[in-house]
């Protein structure tokens, strides 16, 4: 008996489901340099990647107090909210959905604390001069928001072109 051709199998839609995080750039102004903090996490190829200190907004938090509580969570810096640096948004799949993720950045002074990476999610932390920031940071994404910083501030070598050892989607 002939066996019949098998249909194939339906497709499955992914639910799409919207994020909102916040983070930002904390600058050190105290020393003959200005310093940004960044984050290192290990990716699951065991790379260290470099970005700016993020995550999700709790409930009743504005992305400005989030921005300040995450900073403070993942380097140890408790800062304050100078400016908003720009907006991220990206799209990826996990845990079988569509995620629709929205990272708003600033730019924060640091006010008190000390650079640590106790947090569970960070690998490790770092006060990098301002001038290498931008060639530290993995995600171009993150690199081009360095274009938004105030004059005072404004990065030497901040570069819409992606690193060629970076990836091109933001991992916050």
């Amino acid at each position: 008996m002939p066996s019949s051709p098998r249909s194939p199998a339906p497709s499955r839609r992914l639910r799409t489901v919207s994020e909102v995080s916040a983070g930002g750039l904390v600058l050190d102004r105290g020393g003959p340099v200005v310093q940004g903090a960044l984050i290192g996490r290990l990716d699951r190829r065991g790379r260290l990647l470099w970005s700016l200190p993020k995550g999700h907004l709790e409930a009743g938090e504005s992305p400005q107090q989030a921005a300040v509580r995450e900073v403070q969570e993942e380097t140890g810096i408790l800062g304050r909210v100078l400016q908003k640096l720009g907006v991220i948004d990206f799209w990826f799949v996990a845990d079988g959905h569509r995620v629709h993720k929205t990272v708003h950045h600033f730019l924060l002074e640091a006010e008190s604390g000390e650079l640590s990476d106790a947090d569970i999610e960070v690998d490790e932390v770092a006060w990098v001069p301002l001038d290498d920031l931008s060639r530290k940071l993995s995600y171009d994404t993150e690199r081009k928001l360095l274009s938004a910083l105030p004059e005072p501030f404004s990065v030497n070598g901040a570069s819409d072109e992606p690193s060629a050892d970076g990836p091109t989607a933001d991992g916050g």
